[in-house]
């Protein structure tokens, strides 16, 4: 038996003294909530199905959350479907908002289950709500079980393996505050956030990085000034492009051989070297070491 305290029970009561509606009756109420907006009309049809809002929250009573709040976000399910209802349609009220109630109750959940949200496609609200139970019947099935039944639940899911373990991680343990202290010294304690690793660069060593990058594109540029229009062709296609040129498709389009061309590219080198060197001897040399 459920225990509810406060507003819960308070639900409860109310719930419990809502007459239930014939079906007539229903369509009726439904029929002057949408065509004339009629407010006492809808909080009848609302309080009938309290009854159907408590039952599929408390279905969700093991998540650790306070079930009157689990009802609350119900009936707020339970209003959208009021508002979306169409009555002309051969539908019992109660059938058509079982989803809805269903549906604000888990958005509920998880929300407010952990600080990290999760969750945010159907394949993984599918996997959130029914892990645990497909695990407990695989566990209940004995020896006979899956030997893989991380495997076997991601294909009776139809969802990734990894979506399974991840999911599976999440679910075994609690939330984790990096600001909890680990342990104690002479110095004092010391938060988890402190032992976290973080391998990319600095922002200012990515700043310099950056200016570095930008003064060597510059001196580049003024380097090749002093090449031939041949030997900047050369260096182009063979160092500068996205995607090297062969030393055999360059000579043939120069009309000149391979090796020829081989030539060319170390003589253009080199003078760019001579010209990096002449014009920033310190910063060229620091650059090659």
């Amino acid at each position: 038996m459920v225990q509810l305290a406060g507003v819960g029970r308070q639900l409860m009561t109310a719930a419990m003294a809502a007459p239930f509606l014939e079906r007539d009756e229903e369509h009726a109420l439904a029929v002057r909530w949408k065509d004339e907006g009629d407010e006492r009309a809808l909080h009848i049809l609302a309080s009938a199905h309290m009854r159907l809002v408590i039952a599929l929250a408390v279905r969700f009573r093991h998540y650790g959350l306070p079930i009157a709040d689990l009802i609350q976000e119900g009936h707020v399910g339970l209003l959208e479907a009021a508002a979306r209802f169409d009555p002309e349609r051969e539908v019992r009220f109660s059938t058509y908002a079982t989803w809805w109630i269903r549906a604000s109750v888990q958005d509920y959940i998880l929300r407010n289950w952990s600080i990290v949200r999760g969750g945010t496609s159907s394949a993984q609200k599918a996997l959130f709500f029914n892990l645990r139970r497909l695990r407990a019947q695989l566990a209940a099935a004995g020896p006979s079980a899956s030997r893989d039944p991380l495997g076997e639940i991601a294909t009776n899911l139809g969802v990734a393996r990894a979506d399974v373990e991840l999911m599976d991680a999440r679910l075994s343990g609690p939330d984790i505050s990096l600001n909890v202290p680990i342990g104690e010294s002479d110095s004092g304690s010391a938060d988890r956030v402190e032992f976290l690793v973080d391998d990319q660069p600095l922002p200012d060593e990515l700043a310099s990085s950056a200016i570095d990058a930008h003064r060597r594109a510059d001196w580049l540029a003024d380097a090749l000034g002093s090449l031939s229009e041949r030997e900047l062709r050369v260096v182009r296609e063979r160092r500068l492009g996205d995607e090297t040129t062969t030393l055999e498709s360059l000579g043939d389009r120069l009309g000149i051989s391979k090796e020829r061309v081989r030539q060319i590219e170390s003589r253009a080198l080199e003078k760019l070297r001579r010209a990096l060197i002449q014009r920033h001897p310190q910063d060229t040399a620091q650059a090659m070491t």
